[in-house]
């Protein structure tokens, strides 16, 4: 998962308990017993080395299709890369319902192993943390899927539409040998009317929750090339058309536009809810933001531009200069230059208007800008998932059970693989494990060099996951 928010759940006090989990007609999941599995399953999926790239997910979906098959779950197999396959598991329901997806991704962005104080790979328990590469993303959502799944068969629990868990690859950067193989060759396969998967937050500040998160919608990733031209010459005769010089005033210029802020749906109750929640000098913030063309919220987003870049962000389509090309000798003027951008969409943006007004920006007819074709970082464009369906109402119910918090809808700054899912009309809810807000600055989060979840947390995410999943599939009488 690249560039998303994350936030924690609350501690728990006895993760022997029943931890929100409603028992069926029968004995309910002896969650001590499902503890002590869920860690030996989680150690050995974070002992998998499936950096991406080149991926080489086998090591994880081998893994948990053997599991899956002890238990004489089904299983299908599906790669357009033999080495990078997708997962594809199914408990059989009534069929009264329409199907229930739960995914999670098997590969895991790179790492430096100079930069970790346990290797990455280690799986390392200390302090009631795990460390690894993947324990927040994506591991926590394989093994909640696979633990959900096994619960469900070994309870026999009676269902009303099926439930599906797909393992997909390829999710940091290379989607066309996982979602997008998935739902352009084998949509069928999973087909569902919902899905549950990554990027869910439950703020937890100093101990205390304030809000359960679960993600709505995604802006839409987009790359754009700079390219400035010049006459070339000796650099020790300067020259006035210097293609790098016109280069870096324009990537200053794009690096410093703030797109004009605008709501949808989703944003507005996020800051809605936030207001209400709040101490009232943030909430004033919050609540300048709801007029988005006011002089309080132009304040308040410069406000939070420098303190919380990530709400800032959901306000507006978002650029950031990332890569500069330019020269190849240093005694020679080159002729051309080249930059890259990361836009990230807000999903209604209209990406040819888009693209000339950050012309009329830069300003400089030496200078052209352009998008770039991604295939591994592609997103579609769609709409967001309602938030009057049963699913949302089925993870608020679980919230306010288990964490006894408000649920508020999250825009995603950053790309999930849910992009493609509802592209094919399902609707996606993101939901996720506890990590101490306060560890991303510290290094701690996803993507850092010291990647950790609270094993507690573990726990008690696999709970939540399962308790939304019976939720919405079991059997009603």
């Amino acid at each position: 998962m690249r560039g998303r928010f994350t936030a924690v759940l609350v501690a728990v006090a006895a993760l022997g308990g029943t931890g929100g989990i409603r028992a069926q007609n029968g004995p309910g999941p002896d969650w001590t017993r499902l503890n002590t599995e869920t860690l030996q399953h989680f150690q050995a999926l974070l002992r998998q080395d499936t950096q991406n790239p080149p991926g080489n997910e086998h090591l994880v979906t081998d893994y948990v299709k053997s599991v899956l098959e002890k238990e004489g779950i089904p299983v299908q197999i599906f790669a357009l890369d033999p080495k990078r396959p997708n997962l594809v598991a199914r408990l059989k329901g009534s069929g009264k319902k329409q199907p229930l997806l739960y995914m999670g991704h098997s590969d895991v962005v790179t790492v430096d192993p100079k930069k970790w104080t346990f290797p990455p790979f280690s799986a390392t328990r200390d302090g009631g943390y795990l460390y690894g590469r993947g324990s927040q993303d994506d591991r926590p959502h394989v093994v909640a899927g696979l633990m959900t799944m096994l619960t469900l068969k070994r309870l026999n629990v009676p269902l009303d539409r099926d439930v599906i868990f797909l393992v997909e690859s390829g999710e940091e950067g290379t989607t066309s040998v996982g979602i997008g193989f998935m739902t352009s060759q084998h949509a069928e396969a999973i087909a569902a009317e919902y899905c549950l998967a990554e990027t869910g937050t439950v703020a937890r500040v100093n101990g205390k929750v304030t809000y359960a998160g679960v993600q709505t919608v995604e802006k839409v990733p987009r790359r754009i090339e700079l390219v400035a031209t010049g006459p070339s010459g000796h650099a020790s005769r300067p020259l006035q058309g210097n293609a790098v010089v016109h280069l870096a005033a324009a990537v200053a210029a794009a690096g410093r536009w703030r797109v004009p802020m605008r709501l949808n749906e989703t944003t507005r109750a996020f800051f809605t809810k936030m207001a209400e929640i709040s101490p009232e000098v943030d909430a004033a913030r919050y609540r300048a933001l709801l007029n988005p063309a006011s002089p309080a919220a132009l304040a308040a987003d410069a406000w939070f531009a420098e303190h919380e870049p990530g709400y800032s962000s959901m306000m507006r389509t978002s650029v950031s200069p990332t890569i500069i090309d330019a020269g190849y000798r240093i005694n020679v003027i080159p002729s051309e230059a080249r930059a890259q951008l990361d836009v990230r969409a807000l999903p209604d943006e209209n990406p040819e208007q888009f693209l000339a007004e950050l012309t009329r920006v830069i300003n400089d007819k030496a200078v052209v800008a352009r998008y770039i074709a991604d295939p591994g970082l592609t997103r579609p464009t769609n709409k967001p998932s309602r938030l009057d369906s049963e699913v949302f109402r089925a993870i608020q119910t679980a919230v306010g059970r288990t964490y006894d918090t408000v649920t508020i809808p999250l825009l995603s700054t950053g790309a999930t693989d849910m992009a493609q899912v509802r592209g094919k009309g399902t609707e996606c809810y993101g939901i996720g494990p506890a990590i101490d807000l306060e560890d991303g600055p510290k290094g701690f989060g996803a993507h850092s060099d010291q990647e950790r979840i609270l094993e507690s947390e573990l726990y008690r995410f696999v709970h939540f996951s399962y308790d939304i999943v019976t939720d919405l599939a079991r059997a009603r009488n």
